[in-house]
């Protein structure tokens, strides 16, 4: 299986052999994509690099043209090139316009933002985001964003749905990543994703931001494997209070993007009904 495979891959690499100037440079380009990391400190801090190094890899990336370097600030963002990648990739498929519609109805409903996030490695994506109206919103949410899996509502969905080895697997992984989040621990994660796979949505609150929190469904393919996942992000008492009918909204949403993604990848008519994927999951 190839998740398994990565997964298995990332273990052994984080075990003690040498990580190579691709990997670094990687790194450097997935920190630098939350939009936070512009100084060569930063990126160097963010991706755990010395300075030196990540000098080194970010001058042959602005060589190329992955990066580009303002020249008064020295600041660095990523380039065009990114974006000629981008493009490409999403010619392929792009699943946002499937989503958007639901993420618009959600938040309509809500009042919250609603959140589209997909999985990249033992990572949670944030590639899309619908602003509510309500006066506090979740703006430590942004598109490029990337958190481990399990650390926040939609991340903790689409872990949570994995299959049994391969969440096994990035459960070993994610344990030494959580420093960062001092309330979340292997309990906390183990328990949350039984609550979850009982109530076919998952609740994460007062754990990443203190006060807030957020409910999530994935999104399954045909093979019922979670492809993305759509998450409320919003005040603690907002979530308990409406609870049920976030949970019945979400999964509704969920069922119609499924059916979309199905048929955009030429696979309608194998289209499995999302209830009995979360049995089998």
């Amino acid at each position: 299986m190839a998740t398994s495979k990565r997964i298995k891959s990332l273990v052994t690499r984080t075990g003690g052999q040498s990580v190579s100037s691709v990997e670094r440079a990687m790194r450097i380009l997935r920190v630098m994509s939350e939009g936070s990391n512009a100084r060569l400190t930063d990126i160097a801090a963010a991706a755990g690099l010395d300075k030196a190094t990540t000098s080194r890899l970010l001058e042959s990336l602005v060589r190329d043209g992955f990066v580009s370097r303002d020249s008064e600030t020295r600041q660095f963002a990523l380039g065009p090139e990114l974006m000629v990648l981008g493009a490409a990739a999403l010619r392929r498929f792009d699943p946002r316009p499937l989503v958007r519609p639901s993420l618009m109805r959600l938040t309509a409903q809500f009042e919250d933002s609603v959140v589209l996030s997909i999985p990249s490695g033992i990572e949670s994506l944030c590639i899309d985001v619908e602003e509510g109206s309500y006066p506090i919103r979740a703006n430590y949410l942004r598109v490029g964003s990337r958190r481990p899996l399990g650390v926040g509502a939609g991340s903790l969905a689409l872990l949570a749905w994995m299959p049994d080895d391969e969440r096994e697997a990035a459960l070993d992984i994610l344990i030494g990543q959580l420093q960062h989040y001092p309330r979340i621990d292997e309990g906390l994660l183990h328990e949350r994703i039984r609550q979850a796979q009982d109530k076919g949505y998952a609740v994460l609150l007062d754990v990443v931001v203190e006060r807030m929190g957020g409910i999530a469904v994935p999104i399954f393919d045909v093979t019922g494997r979670p492809v993305a996942a759509i998450s409320i992000a919003a005040l603690n008492d907002r979530i308990l209070s409406r609870e049920a009918a976030m949970g019945q909204a979400l999964m509704r949403e969920a069922m119609v993007c499924q059916v979309r993604w199905a048929e955009a990848t030429h696979v309608g008519s194998r289209t499995v009904p999302m209830a009995t994927k979360r049995k089998a999951a």
